[in-house]
């Protein structure tokens, strides 16, 4: 609006001398203005003061400033309106259309910004391709394909302690979810049930050992069974036999290879099975000083270290492949085992591996 170079008591002083008889055109000349612009004074302020002019003014300049916060927000609403059938949610799809309506000749930057709920910083944000967000893509990709049930926990953790990258998990789970590979899992209905008695958590290794057995079969239709040791202070799987049949000797056998580079036990937990209730394995564990622990008949749970260690031996592997023999078993067993201990983070121990834990610990 084009400020006039006269002030209100100016304007209404050439008036009253028209009034009093002053000739029209000498008070022109006089005051250096148009006859136009005298008449329009004279229209527009004709027979009020100073103070009813500048009230005048004043709802001019309050009708303009409503006439223009009108426009706008009827501008903002039909842009919302034409943005509705997207789903504008991200800063970077918000910011893409404020750009559309700008470059469209619709709305000023500062309008549309306001209009989409982003700043003018945002908008004029060039974002720049990280050679990083490569890597983390690469890495994922790779750990996904040979560990097909890690979820995004599992990945993370396994860069973040294992590799030792110091990515930030709110940036490696975006381009987790960009990539989309997020594991499906299907939740189970579980029963509730009394809530069993705590594990002891041994504060040392060699503390207690728990021992276990697991089945299946290979691809000819033969039953294997598979013998798992582990330490329960860092879960560390200490050995996996593997055979068609794992009698009593066969269990004294695999804990005496053990024993000669890990140290004996205190304490070593099991079930009821026939295998660790025999008198070999009795007489075995009082020549050597060890206790036998059983846990009550159908109650699992007091194995629960081990019974959670089968359930990650049958999800991570044994479940994903068909055996054609023993040794072709026991060759994927052995690799597993040492991915297990070295590289595998465990949810139980903080996120980081077995042998991590014992680093620690030593």
């Amino acid at each position: 609006m084009k400020t006039s170079r006269f002030s209100d008591s100016q304007i209404i002083a050439i008036l009253k001398q028209a009034e009093v008889g002053s000739p029209v055109p000498e008070l022109c000349r006089e005051h250096g203005i148009s006859s136009a612009t005298f008449y329009k004074w004279r229209a527009k302020f004709g027979g009020m003061d100073a103070s009813l002019m500048a009230r005048l003014r004043e709802l001019e300049e309050e009708n303009r400033r409503l006439k223009k916060m009108y426009a706008e927000e009827r501008l903002k609403a039909e842009i919302i309106q034409e943005a509705m059938g997207k789903k504008v949610v991200k800063p970077s799809r918000r910011r893409e259309m404020a750009q559309h309506a700008v470059t469209s000749g619709k709305v000023s930057i500062k309008l549309a910004c306001v209009s989409f709920g982003i700043s003018t910083t945002c908008y004029r944000y060039q974002p720049r391709l990280s050679a990083e967000n490569a890597e983390i893509a690469d890495h994922l990709i790779r750990l996904t394909h040979n560990q097909r049930n890690w979820g995004f926990g599992l990945c993370f953790l396994y860069l973040r302690n294992v590799k030792g990258y110091r990515w930030n998990h709110k940036r490696v789970y975006r381009i987790y979810r960009e990539l989309e590979l997020n594991l499906r899992i299907k939740p189970r209905k579980r029963i509730v049930r009394e809530k069993p008695e705590p594990l002891a958590v041994p504060e040392a290794i060699n503390h207690c050992w728990s021992m276990d057995f697991m089945h299946d079969q290979l691809a000819d239709g033969r039953s294997f069974r598979l013998f798992n040791l582990i330490d329960d202070f860092n879960r560390e799987a200490l050995t996996m036999d593997i055979d068609l049949s794992l009698p009593a000797e066969r269990v004294v056998r695999a804990l005496d290879q053990v024993i000669e580079w890990r140290g004996k036990p205190q304490v070593i937990r099991s079930d009821n099975g026939p295998e660790y209730i025999s008198s070999k394995l009795v007489l075995w564990a009082e020549k050597h000083g060890i206790r036998l622990e059983h846990i009550q008949p159908g109650n699992p749970q007091q194995n629960a270290y081990v019974e959670r260690y089968n359930r990650t031996v049958r999800y991570d592997w044994l479940g994903h492949y068909l055996f054609e023999s023993i040794a072709e078993v026991q060759e994927h067993a052995t690799r597993w085992v040492w991915i297990y201990n070295h590289e595998r983070p465990n949810m139980a121990l903080g996120g980081i591996p077995p042998k991590q834990k014992l680093a620690l610990a030593a």
